[in-house]
């Protein structure tokens, strides 16, 4: 199939998987790369997506990349296995923007501190990627990162602290703790970053992080939900989820509802909080059975990925439109990072780990600018008050159609509380 100089293809709001030439996804596909490793990404959420069926496959005909190439082999109808080979669109090798980079330093670039010091652009990847906008200091804000030990949340928490910003790293690595929170005072000059244990594999453990960010009495300005786990082999959590849904779903639902008092009380009309959740292009191909959440039924781990994926955007929607009924000065968006270079792709098939290790450096993001969209979420003054976003690159863009199906966002939530123990009051009201 011949792809060079095809005319790009554009996302609408009915956008349909033959559009997206298989749920391929990205609101501009000359604009992305898909790693189609049977997952996707990294941090919290990643870019990739599998193409699981001969419909799906069939519709590759009708979709036109510019300046990519394809190479793969089919896979069989109705199964994701971890060592199914995948299609695989590379493009050509992404050109370092050295111009654009020495503007953006010479004009001091990605924001500042309280004392307007210029901070510069992300460096070390010949990705040509360069933040579109300048963001203001944060002093006084505070913002809490899942994951933010390493990958996406550690670049994430490092850009909130260059900003001003006090951020707390919830994770459940105490070495890898220490040392993330080391890293950053010591590049941002921001002694207010520190860390506290919390396990989204427990509900547990996080109802024992909330507890302890409490007692700190201090406000919650931002909630991060990068943290997450990619195509891990079939186990539980501990109390019993499967561990892609315990973790990158329901770890996440829980602990932004133990937090969204603080949240609210937080926010303001005209300077809201925020809660930005990390998904993934992979949600564009996630199956939502909600009399299988668990995957009892037969596991994959990318179709267990994608599910969580799924979950997260349709959970991100579903509250927005619960705080907007309520009137709540918070805004809960989904930020979509792109294929990222980071170590979530250590469970995926030796082959594709091969391929990462050869070619991640000429078109995978790196963790600094897969965190760019999340920052943007964070902080940006352009989506003060402006919540249900799916946002890719710095801009928005359309999440799979049945997310914003409001009868799917409903049954999933009511289904989510059950699972985690909480009373579903959103019938009448929103967290009381």
């Amino acid at each position: 199939m011949g792809l060079r100089g095809a005319q790009r293809l554009e996302m609408d709001s009915s956008v349909t998987p033959k559009e997206m030439g298989g749920a391929l996804g990205g609101p501009k596909l000359d604009e992305r790369l898909f790693s189609l490793f049977c997952g996707g990404g990294g941090g919290g959420g990643g870019g990739g997506a599998l193409l699981h069926s001969q419909r799906e496959r069939s519709d590759l005909k009708n979709v036109s990349l510019p300046d990519h190439r394809m190479a793969g082999a089919e896979l069989p109808r109705g199964r994701s296995p971890a060592g199914s080979v995948c299609f695989l669109l590379i493009p050509h090798p992404r050109r370092l923007c050295r111009e654009s980079l020495g503007t953006l330093e010479r004009n001091g670039s990605l924001g500042a501190r309280e004392d307007q010091t210029p901070l510069s652009a992300p460096r070390g990847s010949p990705s040509g990627w360069v933040p579109s906008v300048v963001f203001p200091p944060q002093p006084g804000r505070v913002a809490i990162v899942t994951g933010g030990t390493e990958g996406i949340g550690f670049a994430t928490a490092k850009h909130l602290a260059r900003l001003g910003m006090h951020v707390i790293i919830a994770g459940n690595n105490d070495s890898k703790a220490r040392e993330a929170v080391r890293k950053i005072r010591e590049e941002t000059l921001n002694d207010k970053v520190e860390f506290l244990y919390c396990d989204l594999a427990s509900m547990k453990s996080l109802r024992q992080f909330v507890q302890k960010f409490k007692m700190k009495k201090i406000p919650l300005h931002v909630l991060v939900n990068n943290a997450g786990v990619m195509m891990v082999p079939q186990r539980e959590t501990e109390d019993g989820f499967e561990e892609h849904f315990g973790v990158n779903y329901l770890g996440h639902f829980l602990l932004t509802h133990l937090l969204l008092d603080d949240l609210q009380a937080s926010g303001s009309p005209g300077r809201s909080s925020r809660v930005v959740t990390v998904s993934s292009a992979t949600h564009y191909v996630g199956e939502l059975d909600l009399d299988d959440l668990q995957s009892s039924g037969g596991y994959s781990p990318h179709g267990a990925y994608a599910r969580s994926k799924l979950a997260l955007v349709l959970f991100s929607h579903r509250l927005q439109a619960l705080l907007e009924a309520k009137g709540s000065p918070v805004t809960a968006n989904v930020a979509d990072p792109g294929v990222v270079n980071t170590d979530l792709y250590r469970h995926v098939f030796w082959g594709r780990r091969l391929l990462k290790k050869l070619f991640g450096w000429w078109f995978f993001k790196t963790p600094d600018e897969g965190a760019w969209t999340s920052v943007y979420a964070a902080v940006s003054p352009a989506l003060e008050g402006v919540g249900g976003r799916y946002l890719y690159n710095e801009k928005e863009a359309k999440s799979l159609a049945i997310t914003y199906d409001p009868k799917l966002q409903r049954q999933l939530w009511a289904r989510s509380c059950q699972m985690t123990g909480i009373a579903d009051m959103t019938r009448d009201t929103l967290w009381g």
